[in-house]
């Protein structure tokens, strides 16, 4: 029974605070709906000889995926240029451009980057 009491009574707070959006032109601070690069994800890892990317992008934006050496220098180019907004899947070939070691995939969209670690064999 408390639980049909707490549940109708965040229901009746959702409500009433809601109606007051029209009034009060503020914005909340949650981080997730201002996120305009979210969900990165970069597999296989270890990459053998293709490197497939997915995220979500906010909003439409440039994008820029490049691959970065340990020491932060651009070992290669992936993708630049402007997308849609949405969930984004890439695969890429690596064509055995890049030696054995540990690499950093570099996504940017606006301000945002992400960095992820990957492993080549």
């Amino acid at each position: 029974m408390a639980a049909l009491e707490a549940s109708a009574e965040r229901r009746v707070q959702r409500s009433f605070f809601s109606s007051f959006k029209s009034f009060f032109p503020f914005r909340t601070n949650n981080a997730q709906d201002e996120k305009l690069l979210s969900g990165v994800k970069v597999f296989p890892n270890p990459v053998v000889d293709q490197i497939s990317l997915s995220y979500r992008l906010g909003k439409q934006s440039s994008v820029s995926i490049k691959v970065m050496d340990a020491l932060g220098n651009e070992v290669m180019t992936l993708l630049n240029q402007e997308l849609d907004a949405g969930p984004q899947n890439h695969v890429f070939e690596t064509n055995n451009k890049l030696t054995n070691g540990f690499y950093f995939i570099r996504v940017s969209a606006g301000a945002e980057t992400v960095v992820k670690r990957i492993s080549v064999l």
